[in-house]
């Protein structure tokens, strides 16, 4: 006799990665219905493969109202949009709903060029006197290099857009992902950068830029990630993601 099929869930991933989207197919194919949230619209050509909404995490009321639907919730955001990780796991644990964060193994600080700082602020404090900086840190984080001692600041744009540099340190580097070590390393070198600054977001996607300022001998500050909620379960694989709903 043969056991009968578990049944269809209804699941909520907070998304922002690319393992959202491969874990969302996923778990549509084992049956189960899914909906993505984000905070922001997602990026480049490939669209989100499943259905999502675009949420204001500090809108809690609205969290916690649409949240009671869905039978669990897996946190699959972006590593440093800590805010919908925060607003995501206090809205379940209200409502009683299971929960489970997923993190990505950071990159590895296993080179003396390589440095670790615990935010924007932190790594703006460490720029060179007149450096040549390229940073990978977001258009959110600009105000947090100021004052800023270096010659100029390079952001990485992955978004077009024709807003103006806020200060007249920043120049805008639009470029469309994915990224190779190959490019980062001729980008760099056309650009005259000294030293790169980004988010330890581990992971092979973000990783080009980090291998092209290595294989140039350039420092580079890694940016530490946020925490995840406290008191959250935490897993970094996707087969135990998968394994933690089959045992819901």
């Amino acid at each position: 006799m043969t056991a009968p099929d578990r049944p269809s869930l209804n699941l909520l991933l907070l998304a922002g990665t690319a393992e959202a989207r491969q874990l969302g197919v996923t778990l549509a194919e084992a049956g189960h219905r899914v909906t993505a949230w984000l905070t922001e619209p997602p990026r480049g050509s490939n669209p989100m493969p499943m259905a999502f909404e675009m949420r204001d995490p500090e809108d809690t009321t609205a969290l916690r109202r649409d949240m009671a639907g869905f039978d669990a919730v897996l946190d699959l955001s972006h590593g440093f949009d800590a805010v919908l990780s925060h607003a995501g796991f206090t809205a379940a644990t209200a409502l009683g709903k299971p929960f489970v964060s997923f993190a990505r193994p950071g990159w590895a600080l296993d080179d003396p060029l390589l440095q670790s700082a615990s935010d924007v602020s932190a790594a703006a404090r460490a720029v060179p006197l007149g450096a040549r900086v390229f940073a990978a840190t977001g258009w959110a984080s600009l105000p947090q290099f100021l004052p800023f001692k270096g010659a100029r600041l390079m952001l990485r744009q992955t978004s077009r857009h024709d807003r103006p540099s806020p200060y007249a340190f920043v120049d805008l580097i639009f470029g469309d992902p994915p990224f190779t070590a190959a490019a980062e390393t001729a980008l760099f070198r056309d650009l005259g950068v000294d030293l790169l600054i980004c988010r330890n977001l581990g992971g092979e996607a973000s990783r080009p830029k980090v291998d092209a300022a290595r294989a140039l001998g350039l420092p580079v500050i890694l940016i530490e990630r946020p925490r995840l909620p406290e008191g959250a379960h935490c897993l970094t694989d996707l087969d135990a993601m998968m394994d933690w709903v089959a045992h819901l």
